[in-house]
């Protein structure tokens, strides 16, 4: 079989050349003609796959290694009997690690301390349920909101978006839609920055689209937000330069991009390929993981509070700082050539690890963490945990491991 690929799925040569001939390309040189004897297509998200790529072409399956599929044209797919899979999933921790590393980051510029701050989470999916859970650990008061799952379920969990209008931080995980009950295009619109209480933080790891870039410089330019976090652009990859200078943290669209959650989304789509064709898979993600390049983090506490220990300890494993100034480099290239340097920082984009390689170990606790501590003793009305003493955690640094554990962390002892 003759398979084309993205270049940007790593290890997909080293995949499928077990059951066929793999063709490179570029995500953006996927052409009608580049498919057209193709059996199957591998794409991210920048290839639209539709009746203009694949009509009659010999294409069979399709994969795309991203959890989202707004690119693909599922119904055109379907009425020419081309199988298809995704990868569902597969980036959602690294992507919700994204937003942990970002909301400590901007919490640590503006010193803000998070414990009792309220986030709203706009779209409670495979991503926005895990950014739910980790900010939970974080001790912030979460909102969810989610149409679809409070339509569902029935669950009084998930509330309007009203409700989440005087949260500190709005962070969004939807899935484009441009039409429907549950549209998702401009969601974030003049109206919505208008409604937020002054002062809030606007997070988009989503889709470029689902905010207005008018709306949002207009409520930057005004004072409305305090800070503001972008991984997705409108028009990616030919992205508003001038609303890049006015964010806080701009990335280029790479917060799925942990090495664990590509190879997870190549490893789903290659198992998928097999069971369509009727083959037998003969690799799966341990093949292709190495070593994390930092398996140990200790924390020395000193005085210092759990907040910036937190801080500390996710910025030794991912510094979203570096993808910041990568991106702002831009700036200084021609306007007709940023589109290809916003895609080639994607392309070579370095090895990043999840949280969860990483082991933590505690040194003898500060005074600011064994008052955390206390703090939350007295919230919970609970001594500390015997169990997790008897393990090497000392009590004034349960609180903190917790936490550590809490957005994905090995933790010593625990």
């Amino acid at each position: 079989m003759r398979i084309v690929a993205d270049a940007n799925i790593p290890f997909v040569r080293e995949c499928f050349t077990s059951v066929g001939t793999v063709e490179i390309l570029s995500g953006r040189d996927i052409t009608p003609p580049a498919v057209a004897e193709a059996d199957a297509l591998l794409v991210r998200s920048i290839t639209p796959v539709n009746e203009e790529l694949l009509h009659g072409s010999a294409v069979r399956f399709v994969g795309t290694a991203t959890i989202g599929f707004d690119h693909v044209d599922l119904a055109y797919l379907e009425q020419n009997r081309i199988g298809f899979s995704s990868a569902p999933g597969s980036n959602a921790n690294s992507a919700a690690e994204y937003v942990i590393a970002a909301l400590l980051e901007v919490a640590r510029r503006y010193q803000i301390p998070l414990e009792g701050k309220s986030i709203g989470v706009i779209g409670v999916g495979n991503v926005g349920s895990r950014v739910a859970r980790k900010c939970a650990a974080l001790g912030l008061q979460v909102r969810r909101n989610d149409p679809p799952l409070q339509r569902q379920t029935g669950d009084p969990q998930y509330v309007p978006l009203e409700a989440l209008y005087d949260c500190d931080f709005l962070t969004i995980h939807t899935p484009l839609t441009r039409t429907g009950i549950d549209k998702t295009f401009h969601l974030a619109d003049a109206k919505f920055f208008s409604s937020l209480k002054p002062g809030a933080i606007f997070f988009n790891a989503a889709r470029g689209a689902v905010m207005d870039s008018s709306a949002l410089k207009a409520a930057l330019r005004a004072g409305r937000l305090l800070a503001a976090v972008l991984d997705v652009w409108e028009g990616e990859p030919n992205i508003d330069v001038d609303l890049l200078e006015r964010v806080d943290l701009g990335t280029p669209h790479i917060a799925g991009y942990s090495f664990d959650g590509k190879v997870a989304g190549t490893i789903m789509i290659y198992k998928a390929f097999c069971k369509h064709f009727g083959l037998s898979p003969r690799f799966d993600v341990a093949d292709f993981l190495p070593e994390p390049e930092v398996p140990r983090i200790r924390l020395a506490s000193g005085d210092l509070p759990d907040e910036e220990l937190l801080a500390r300890a996710v910025e030794q494993v991912y510094n979203i700082r570096r993808d910041d100034e990568d991106l702002r480099r831009i700036v200084r290239e021609p306007p007709e050539q940023r589109g290809r340097f916003f895609d080639l920082l994607r392309k070579h984009y370095p090895i990043r690890r999840e949280f969860h390689n990483t082991t933590v170990s505690l040194d003898q606790s500060s005074e600011a963490a064994a008052m955390s501590l206390r703090g939350a003793q007295r919230r919970s009305n609970r001594e500390p945990n015997a169990a997790a003493s008897s393990r090497g955690i000392r009590p004034e640094t349960e609180y903190l491991a917790r936490k550590l554990q809490g957005i994905g962390f090995q933790v010593e002892g625990a």
